[in-house]
């Protein structure tokens, strides 16, 4: 320890510092919500001035990457040490060893691409920029990351060069980055570029090295040049194309209570929050059509409007819950999508042991019939599950949740206008009164004929930041929705770094986003990544937020159809060629 810190109290200890800082601090302010996205191509000279000074010695390239990987987390994440005390439930004393061993195990990218590019280098022995794109690929693609925050990502808030999703998500993003910032890196010293003048323009000199000279440097350039003209076709290509239709979708904002651990009374709070869902929605739709009206993750928390055996004999089941979606459907004609909670027992045995919880979203139809559910796949570590059961001792607050089986698309169904009707319509305090069944006979003379008009992709909270996941959905959506609870991180920038992660779906799918969320950010994205009008609903707070969103005609992109398989084609010629230059010239 006292070697430790001797070693950051010298001049060596304190440059190492400043290269943790480089490139945790402009990775995190080329990020969202900051968003200067310039400043990226910066960020990773830190890991490589520590790569060239350490080459070759292997374990101070291990320490010094669990030195990025602790101050990159504390500069972009510092919010998950809110979300392990407030939605995990750990108490300060717990919560501080947990952020700093999720550090360094998340972020384990850092040492294994120091370690795998210094020893690419070291072998190789010449500038070669390629392995720098190679190594981080393979750090990115073999390392644990529940937040994965791939460098590509970044490069994303440029919006000609993220078109190039498509074919290779934000990991060939990583590989663009990595591969022209090392070039920059090596450019730093005047005295090599005038080597490389002598070289190139001075007669007499081997030809042989001539060409390599020439083949590296066209190269990077080469391929830093394909990913702008790439980017800027398709950028031209999908903002011309004429969608197949328009959809109304309005997105209610409830700002729904976490808990209640500060003595509120439940009954109140709950009261408090139907009648914001019911005035937001009155609000945002007006007397115009409405499609789709998308509630969050978590809008109303912990019920129920699944009415089964399982529901009631667990008291989730609501029917003041049920009512009031009922009337949301049937007072605006719309589609309604919202979240609640499911259970189930295992093998139908009812005991607290097989009792199966699920973080669901469900979809009922303008004449208020049940359409479709999802259940959340990927559940989130800490927070809906814990990796191991003597863990959920420690946190009271964490979820027993099973994983949804069902990989399928929500269907949704035609609409019709609102029209003038001698019905006085109902509202939060009528569901006192109307059970789901009397809500359903009151409005039952406007019902409107059953017709499917399109589907949708539903994700919960996380899913939509793992592209791989995504892409195994089945069929062709018309457009995405992802509803979540970002509330669980506090007034913080993750939000935004949640929304700018699963942004990229957009462009992979060439599909819209519906982003709804219980206190911010909601926004509209579109098929090129663009957020509509930078229109997002402020944090801490009820709102609502209606957009017409465009229905893509269906196409399936190489990213969709073929995933990794660039990428994976990418390490495998990179690991070949290395491989065979290693025993040929070495």
């Amino acid at each position: 320890m006292k070697s430790f810190f001797r070693y950051f109290s010298t001049r060596e200890g304190f440059i190492a510092i400043l290269c943790y800082v480089v490139t945790a601090g402009f990775s995190t302010f080329a990020f969202a919500p900051f968003s200067q996205s310039y400043l990226v191509w910066i960020a990773p000279l830190g890991l490589f001035y520590i790569e060239k000074k350490y080459r070759g010695e292997w374990k101070k390239l291990i320490w010094h990457g669990f030195g990025f990987a602790l101050v990159f987390y504390s500069f972009s994440f510092h919010w998950i040490y809110h979300m392990v005390t407030v939605f995990g439930g750990f108490p300060w004393f717990l919560a501080g060893p947990i952020f700093l061993i999720s550090a360094i195990i998340l972020n384990f990218k850092f040492p294994v691409f120091l370690v795998s590019f210094s020893f690419l280098v070291k072998k190789v022995g010449k500038f070669f920029p390629w392995l720098a794109g190679a190594a981080v690929l393979f750090s990115e693609f073999f390392t644990p990351q529940v937040f994965p925050w791939y460098w590509g990502n970044v490069v994303g808030e440029n919006h000609i060069l993220s078109q190039n999703a498509e074919y290779v998500s934000a990991y060939g993003l990583s590989v663009l980055l990595f591969l022209f910032s090392y070039f920059l890196f090596q450019s730093l010293k005047p005295k090599r570029w005038k080597k490389v003048w002598n070289y190139l323009f001075t007669t007499g000199k081997d030809k042989t090295r001539k060409r390599k000279i020439v083949f590296g440097l066209g190269s990077v350039f080469l391929v830093f040049f394909g990913f702008w003209t790439s980017g800027a076709y398709l950028f031209y290509k999908w903002e011309n194309v004429k969608p197949l239709g328009t959809k109304e979708v309005l997105i209610i904002q409830p700002n729904a209570p976490l808990e209640f651990r500060d003595g509120r009374s439940v009954a109140e709070e709950i009261n408090l929050l139907m009648e914001r869902i019911d005035n937001l929605a009155i609000q945002g739709a007006g007397k115009d059509k409405i499609d789709l009206i998308v509630l969050p993750e978590s809008g109303v928390p912990f019920f129920s409007t699944h009415e089964t055996e399982e529901t009631k004999a667990t008291r989730l089941y609501w029917d003041r819950f049920e009512s009031m979606m009922n009337i949301l459907a049937l007072r605006h004609k719309a589609n309604v999508f919202y979240n609640e909670l499911d259970v189930d027992f295992k093998d139908g045995i009812r005991t607290r042991d097989n009792l199966r919880s699920y973080n669901s979203s469900a979809l009922i139809g303008p004449n208020a019939d049940r359409k479709g559910s999802y259940q959340k796949v990927y559940l989130l570590i800490f927070g809906e599950y814990m990796p191991f059961e003597w863990m959920y001792s420690l946190s009271g607050q964490t979820g027993r949740f099973e994983s949804g089986k069902s990989l399928s698309l929500i269907p949704y169904m035609e609409t019709a206008m609102s029209s003038a009707t001698p019905l006085s319509p109902l509202h939060w305090f009528d569901t006192a009164n109307f059970s789901p069944k009397a809500v359903k006979d009151y409005y039952g003379k406007e019902a409107i004929s059953e017709k499917q008009a399109g589907s949708f992709l539903p994700l919960i909270c996380y899913e939509v930041i793992i592209p791989e996941f995504v892409r195994t959905f089945q069929g062709d959506p018309d457009f995405i929705v992802n509803v979540t609870n970002d509330k669980w991180y506090g007034n913080s920038v993750e939000t935004y770094q949640h929304h700018t992660l699963g942004r990229m779906r957009a462009i992979e799918f060439r599909k819209w986003i519906v982003r709804s969320t219980n206190s911010g950010t909601s926004v509209f994205t579109d098929h090129l990544g663009r957020n509509i009008k930078d229109e997002f609903t402020p944090l801490d707070s009820s709102a609502f937020l209606r957009g017409t969103v465009s229905v893509i005609p269906g196409y399936e992109t190489f990213y969709r159809r073929y995933g990794n398989l660039l990428l994976w084609l990418f390490l495998t010629v990179s690991g070949s060629f290395f491989v065979f230059y290693v025993w040929k010239f070495r």
